[in-house]
């Protein structure tokens, strides 16, 4: 035993030692325009960004894009202009009136940015959403190694036709969950096509995707809620084409580190439906996406509330 565990103490020693700190140096691309344009039909402000890409290894914001002319049409004979903010330099907004919203299910949108000398467009389909009936709370019991969780459930049921897809965006005491991990997408009530889950609830990962995992110092799981926390979970619609942008940037972001990087997806940019309608000018980044929203929240107000569901 003593042999062995001086042997693997000096293979431990050997890999450390021939660890080398390399910063790589690399070329320098001409910044293209980047459109962060997801808007939704919520009765509240939307925003579409307009910015440059920087260096890989720029730990600054990116520079935005100002004086640009942003407009989205609809084949229903919408228009909505959206201004730029008197505040935020590349942002830019459009306000509803009182009662009025962005989008209605199954019109075709066009996006059209004149920016730059050049002028970039995309179009999406707004597509639709189901009810969400209602957020349960369940507990799965610990061990030795980790405490009680309690988690969070949402229940919603997908149209019966197939070929829907969502992004369901969930808020934990007010604060957006946006770590890639947490990134979580659906298509009809499953992960991706040809699962056939349609017209029915959505899968049991899905569901309970509206949880965080967070550790504690000493890496043991801490309960994704607990009495007095509150969930707010949103199904956004999606456009099959954003649905696999965001698969993408899943893949591109939710980098597992360490020696699996040695297999991992090489980093690149993720598609984009923005188009230049020049050929032969600059090539955009970024996506179009116009998305009807449902939503619902619960505050777990006890353990009165923990249902025995499985």
């Amino acid at each position: 035993m003593r042999i062995s565990a001086l042997v693997i103490l000096t293979g431990l020693l050997v890999i450390t030692a021939c660890e080398t700190v390399v910063f790589p140096t690399l070329p320098e691309a001409e910044p293209q325009l980047v459109v962060d344009a997801w808007v939704n039909n919520k009765e509240e402000p939307q925003f579409i960004k307009l910015s440059f890409t920087q260096p890989y290894f720029q730990n600054t914001l990116p520079p935005p894009v100002s004086g640009a002319t942003v407009t989205i049409s609809g084949s229903d004979g919408s228009l909505y202009l959206f201004a730029e903010s008197d505040t935020l330099a590349g942002t830019y907004v459009w306000v509803p009136a009182p009662g009025e919203r962005l989008g209605t299910t199954g019109v075709l949108y066009t996006l059209t940015v004149a920016a730059l000398g050049e002028i970039f467009t995309a179009t999406t389909r707004m597509g639709r959403v189901p009810t969400i009936d209602s957020i349960t709370f369940r507990v799965e019991e610990g061990n030795q190694f980790i405490d009680d969780l309690y988690l969070a459930e949402f229940w919603a049921i997908d149209p019966p036709e197939p070929g829907d897809t969502y992004w369901i965006k969930t808020w934990k005491n007010g604060t957006l969950l946006n770590k890639p991990s947490e990134i979580n997408l659906a298509y009809d009530a499953g992960f991706s096509r040809g699962s056939n889950f349609n017209g029915v609830n959505f899968i049991a990962p899905i569901r309970r995707g509206i949880n965080p995992f967070d550790q504690d110092e000493q890496g043991r799981f801490l309960s994704p809620y607990i009495p007095g926390d509150s969930v707010y979970v949103e199904l956004h619609s999606l456009s099959e084409a954003s649905f696999d942008f965001l698969t993408q940037v899943v893949l591109q972001t939710d980098r597992p580190g360490g020696f699996g990087e040695l297999f991992a997806i090489p980093l690149s940019n993720v598609s984009s439906n923005i188009q230049n309608t020049n050929p032969n000018g600059t090539k955009p980044l970024g996506f179009f996406n116009v998305a009807a929203v449902s939503g619902r929240g619960r505050k777990f107000a006890s353990l009165d509330d923990v249902s025995n569901l499985n």
